[in-house]
C-alpha cells in the first residue's frame, strides 16, 4: 500500500466558490431559484460551462448515449491504471430548485481533479469524475446513472415523456446533434472493472445536521423510492346543467385520494412519505366537469418490504375511491427503485477523513434518492453530506454556509485520495 501526506489535500475554496456563483447564473429564475431541466437549452448552457473549465484545467471529457459526461486526466507516462475511483453528481435541476442540489457534488468533484493535477499525487488507481444526466426525473428519475448499471431497452426508452409530453427519444436526438449524446442510447452499461469506489458529495436537503451543529453527514443508507401515476376516469358535463348527484366527476374523486396519502404513510410507518407534486385535468375548462384527471406520485421508504406495501395500499385505496366515486381508474406505477445500504468501508474513510480535518460528523441515512443508490450496484460507494440551511432544499430557499461547503470538497478529496492510494478493496 502506498501512503501520501494529507498535509496538502485541501481543495482550492475560491476556485470552487467562483464555479459554484457561475453555475448558478445558467437557468437562473426570477424568483432567485434554479430551473434546468435535463436535456433542456439550461441544461445544454451548463454543459457547455463545465466542459469549458474541464478543458481549461487541461481535463478530458466524453459523453455516452444517455450524455453522461466522464471527466479524466491525461495519462502519461506511470500513470496509475485499473479500476477507477469515481466522484461527481448532476447539473439537471428540479423546475425552479436551488443551486446546490447536484452542482455541488458536480463542481466538487471538478475541483478535486483540478487539485490532483496540480498535487501530482502518487495514486495507484486513476480518479475520475462523472456528470449525470436527468437526476431529477424529467423523463425518468436517476435516468443517466441507471444506463450505467444496465442498459436500457429500446422500448423502455420510447415510453419515457416529460409531465407535457416531450418525448426522451427525440430529445437525444437533439442533443446527438448537438455533440452532447454520443453513441446508443441503449448501449451505455459500463464494462465490468470500470469501477473501483464511488463517492458522492451532496448537500443533506434534510435539518439534522443544521440542527445538530454537526460539520459533516457520513451517509448510510438511501431510501427506497416509488412512484407512478393514478389516472382517474369520469364524464364531462356542462357544470351549470349537471346536479351535483349525478356527476362523475374525476377531479373530486382524485382529491378524495390525495386527502388520503398522509393516513396511508402513517399506517405504514418507518419514515414513509407519499407526495403528489403534479395534477392534470382533462378538458381544462372551468364550466365543465373533469373527465379525466391525473395525480403523479413519489413515494419513498426506507425498507424494500414496507414500500411495496405503500405501493400496494395507495394503489388498492385508488380503487376504492373510484367505486365511491363512480369512475374508472388506472394506476401506473414507476419501476422501483430499492433502498441501499452505502459501503462501511468507505463510510470509513470518510470518518477518518472528517477526523484528520478536525470536523464533526454524524451517521445517517437519506431520504432523498440520488445517484449514488445505482453505483452502489456497481461498486463500494460512500456519501457526504453538508449542511443545508433549516434543511431546505428543492427551492430558491436552499443554501448551505460556504464554511460547510469547502469542509465537504476537503472531505472528498481526502476520501478520494485514500481510495486510491490503496492496492486492494
Amino acid at each position: 500500500m502506498s501512503t501520501v501526506d494529507p498535509t496538502p489535500l485541501t481543495v482550492n475554496a475560491d476556485r470552487l466558490r467562483a464555479d459554484l456563483d457561475d453555475l448558478a447564473q445558467i437557468g437562473r429564475t426570477e424568483s432567485g431559484g434554479i430551473s434546468r431541466a435535463a436535456y433542456s437549452e439550461a441544461d445544454a448552457q451548463s454543459r457547455t460551462w463545465f466542459r469549458q473549465r474541464c478543458q481549461d484545467a487541461g481535463l478530458l471529457v466524453r459523453t455516452d448515449g444517455l450524455a453522461n459526461m466522464f471527466i479524466t486526466r491525461p495519462a502519461g507516462p506511470g500513470s496509475p491504471c485499473g479500476p477507477a475511483v469515481w466522484t461527481g453528481s448532476h447539473l439537471d435541476t428540479v423546475p425552479n430548485g436551488g443551486r446546490l442540489d447536484g452542482a455541488l457534488g458536480a463542481l466538487a468533484a471538478l475541483e478535486c481533479l483540478r487539485r490532483l493535477s496540480e498535487l501530482d499525487l502518487p495514486l495507484v488507481r486513476p480518479v475520475s469524475a462523472v456528470v449525470f444526466s436527468d437526476e431529477e426525473g424529467t423523463y425518468g428519475h436517476l435516468l443517466g446513472s441507471g444506463g450505467l448499471v444496465r442498459n436500457y431497452r429500446p422500448e423502455q426508452l420510447d415510453q419515457l415523456t416529460t409531465r407535457d409530453g416531450r418525448s426522451l427519444i427525440t430529445a437525444l436526438q437533439n442533443w446527438s446533434e448537438q455533440g452532447w449524446a454520443v453513441g446508443l442510447p441503449t448501449s451505455t452499461e459500463l464494462a465490468p472493472g470500470t469501477l473501483h469506489a464511488f463517492v458522492e458529495l451532496h448537500i443533506e436537503q434534510g435539518p439534522n445536521l443544521d440542527r445538530t451543529g454537526t460539520d459533516i453527514g457520513v451517509v448510510t443508507a438511501i431510501v427506497g423510492l416509488g412512484g407512478g401515476s393514478v389516472e382517474f376516469l369520469g364524464r364531462a358535463d356542462h357544470a351549470g346543467t349537471t346536479p351535483m348527484t349525478e356527476r362523475q366527476d374525476a377531479l373530486l374523486a382524485a382529491a378524495d385520494f390525495l386527502t388520503q396519502l398522509p393516513g396511508i404513510a402513517a399506517e405504514i410507518g418507518g419514515g414513509a412519505v407519499a407526495t403528489c407534486g403534479v395534477i392534470r385535468v382533462e378538458p381544462g375548462g372551468a364550466n365543465v366537469v373533469v373527465e379525466r384527471a391525473v395525480v403523479t406520485l413519489d413515494f419513498r421508504h426506507p425498507d424494500l418490504a414496507r414500500l411495496v406495501e405503500l405501493s400496494r395500499q395507495l394503489a388498492a385505496a385508488a380503487e376504492a375511491t373510484a367505486v365511491s366515486f363512480g369512475v374508472a381508474v388506472r394506476w401506473q406505477p414507476a419501476e422501483i427503485v430499492p433502498p441501499v445500504p452505502l459501503a462501511a468501508s468507505v463510510q470509513s474513510v470518510i470518518r477518518d477523513a472528517a477526523d484528520a480535518l478536525g470536523l464533526s460528523h454524524l451517521p445517517l441515512p437519506s431520504g432523498a434518492g440520488h445517484d449514488s443508490q445505482n453505483l452502489a450496484r456497481l461498486a463500494p460507494t460512500g456519501m457526504v453530506f453538508v449542511p443545508s440551511k433549516g434543511g431546505r432544499s428543492h427551492s430558491p430557499a436552499e443554501d448551505s454556509d460556504f464554511a460547510d461547503v469547502g469542509n465537504g470538497a476537503n472531505v472528498l478529496l481526502r476520501t478520494l485520495v485514500t481510495l486510491a492510494s490503496r492496492d486492494g478493496a
